[in-house]
Parts: structure tokens; C-alpha cells; sequence
């Protein structure tokens, strides 16, 4: 009997002290994002992201420069310890069985992904914000900073599909609890306010429906609208995706001879079908955005829409980064010319 309480104590000891340790590891992660999240202020008022060319007129100092290498330092090292972590929880997945029986181990995803956005705005704003008060941007630090983004938003990719395959979350864009998709950061360029979500793998552009579009990518898109007050004020967001489809080209004409001749055209007819990407934004169809008629909205249970394709970007998949460079070079064109142009 009294081996049987001893036993049980442990037990109980030990769910404590791994409660704790999760809890300790999650404050842990929190505070080194507030810290650097600390440092982005000091990134975002310009000081020192200074322009390299010389045309700008401005040579950074020495001082200058040992300031920006400690700032980018302190900011890789808090990228290394968001990839530790993320290491630790597939290590904790994959080899502990007490970790697989406990559902509750599921939670670390949402948690973690949610505690890393902190760290995807600091580096997208301070990689792409725009300000007329201060010097233009060093490319150099803005390569570093959005290499950074793209390996953190790979590896938290591999996590989620990782735990998804062990049944601990969902990636069906129709389950309220999946994690089919998530943050990496937000930005601000002149008067346009960027949220930038990363798809976990390719999805179903209409949840309700097959259309053999996929989204892997989402930009919400918020205008500033000048307006009295010193608070900003956005106009409703705009939805612009990043997608692929599959494309069955037109045969040449040498399958069509092989065809005419009786042999088997399986290989060239799996050649002919082509994965195009491009970015495109959901415009909605029904109920009409622009009516005043309530009663549309209140009776619509799911709203209709469909996909208008803005850039064709080709056979090869961009990374984040890139795509997000083609919407913003795109929406800016816009902005200047009043149309788009079309990226090949």
C-alpha cells in the first residue's frame, strides 16, 4: 500500500515539474521576443539603416557600423533559439512515448506559432518598412533580415507537418482548431498595411468546394484612409493569394506522330501537365460588396467569390519572401501607374 502512494506521488511530482518546465520554457520564449521585439524600435526609427551607395550621400561610421552588427547579432541569436526550440519539440515528439499518449502535447503548435509572430513582424517591418523621414534601408540588411524570416518560417512549416502526420492538429481549413495556416509578420508600406500568413502545405483555394486551385500564401491588405483624429483608421481589407494550379499543356507534335502510330504516349501525357503559379486577389461576387441592401448579407450563410489572377510567376514555387516582393512591387505599381504589371 504505502509503495502503491509512493509510486503515485512520483507520478504526480514529475507531471508537475514537466507542467513547469513547459510553462518556464513558453515565459522563457516570450521574454527573449519582448526583448528583441525592444530592439525593433530602435531598427524602426532609422538611425542606422543607412544606404551603402555611395550616391545617397551618407557613409556610416565605424561606430555605426559595430552598433548595426551588434543589433543584427542580438536578433540571429534569438532566431537560433526559436529553431532550438522548435528542434526540441520535434526531439520531444518523435522519441518520448509519454509526449505521444498526451494529447494535451498538441497545444505546444498553436502556442509556439503564436509566440513567433512577435519575431516575424520585427523582422518584415524592419526589413520593409517604409519611412520619408528616414535614409533609405542598407539591401544588405534587408537581405539578412528576410533570410532570416524565410528559414524560421520553413522550419516552424516542417514542425506543423510534422505533428500533423502524429494526428496532433488538424490542416482541414474547416475544422475551427486546424493550424492549416499562419502568421509571419506584418508591415507597413506607405499607406498600405500588410499581414503576411503562410499555408502549411498547398490548400483548396474555396473550403466549400474543388476548383484545382490551390493557396499557399495570403496577404490581408488594409488601406489607410485620411480621416480627422490622430489615430489611424484602415479601409476593410483586401484578400490577395498566392496559388498554384495544374495546368495539362497542348501536346506537340512529335506525341501526336508517336500517337498516330500506336505507341503509348503515358510518359509525354504526365509531361503535359504543368504546376503554373501566380498571385491572384478574391473578389467578391455575392452578396454585392458595394450594396446597401442588408438583407443579402443576412441571408448569405457563406459569402461567393472567385480568384482573379493579377502576376503569373511561372513553373517554380517562390519562397515567402519573394512572393511577397511581387504583391508589394505589384500593389505599388498600381499605386503610381493605376494598373499592374505583369511579373514573367
Amino acid at each position: 500500500m504505502a509503495n502503491t502512494e509512493h509510486d503515485e506521488l512520483a507520478s504526480l511530482l514529475r507531471e508537475t515539474n514537466e507542467a513547469e518546465q513547459s510553462l518556464t520554457d513558453q515565459e522563457a520564449i516570450t521574454e527573449t521576443v519582448e526583448e528583441n521585439t525592444t530592439i525593433a524600435s530602435s531598427f524602426g526609427d532609422g538611425t542606422f539603416l543607412w544606404d551603402e551607395d555611395p550616391l545617397s550621400g551618407y557613409t556610416p561610421s565605424c561606430e555605426d557600423t559595430r552598433i548595426m552588427e551588434d543589433k543584427i547579432s542580438r536578433i540571429e541569436k534569438q532566431l537560433q533559439y526559436l529553431l532550438s526550440k522548435a528542434d526540441e519539440f520535434q526531439t520531444q515528439l518523435v522519441w518520448s512515448r509519454n509526449c505521444v499518449q498526451d494529447y494535451g502535447f498538441g497545444n505546444i503548435i498553436p502556442m509556439f506559432l503564436e509566440t513567433c509572430q512577435p519575431f516575424f513582424s520585427l523582422l518584415e517591418s524592419t526589413a520593409r518598412n517604409s519611412n520619408p523621414f528616414c535614409p533609405p534601408q542598407s539591401s544588405n540588411i534587408r537581405m539578412q533580415l528576410l533570410q532570416f524570416s524565410q528559414q524560421l518560417c520553413s522550419r516552424l512549416e516542417q514542425l506543423v507537418l510534422l505533428f500533423a502526420s502524429f494526428s496532433f492538429c488538424s490542416l482541414e481549413e474547416s475544422d475551427p482548431l486546424s493550424v492549416s495556416h499562419f502568421s509571419i509578420g506584418q508591415c507597413q508600406i506607405d499607406n498600405m498595411k500588410v499581414s503576411i500568413f503562410r499555408y502549411c502545405c498547398p490548400t483548396p483555394f474555396l473550403a466549400s468546394s474543388l476548383t484545382g486551385l490551390y493557396k499557399r500564401m495570403r496577404w490581408n491588405v488594409e488601406r489607410e484612409i485620411e480621416g480627422e483624429g490622430d489615430g489611424k483608421t484602415y479601409d476593410s481589407a483586401e484578400f490577395y493569394f498566392l496559388c498554384c494550379e495544374d495546368v495539362i499543356e497542348a501536346a506537340d507534335d512529335q506525341n501526336e506522330d508517336r500517337s498516330s502510330e500506336g505507341e503509348s504516349t503515358e510518359t509525354d501525357s504526365e509531361s503535359k501537365v504543368s504546376r503554373i503559379w501566380s498571385i491572384g486577389r478574391w473578389v467578391q461576387t455575392y452578396p454585392d460588396p458595394n450594396t446597401e441592401d442588408i438583407i443579402d448579407w443576412v441571408l448569405c450563410s457563406l459569402p461567393c467569390g472567385q480568384y482573379k489572377q493579377l502576376l503569373c510567376l511561372g513553373n517554380e514555387e517562390p519562397s515567402s519572401c519573394t512572393a511577397t516582393d511581387c504583391l508589394l512591387g505589384a500593389l505599388l505599381s498600381q499605386e503610381t501607374h493605376g494598373t499592374f504589371s505583369i511579373i514573367k
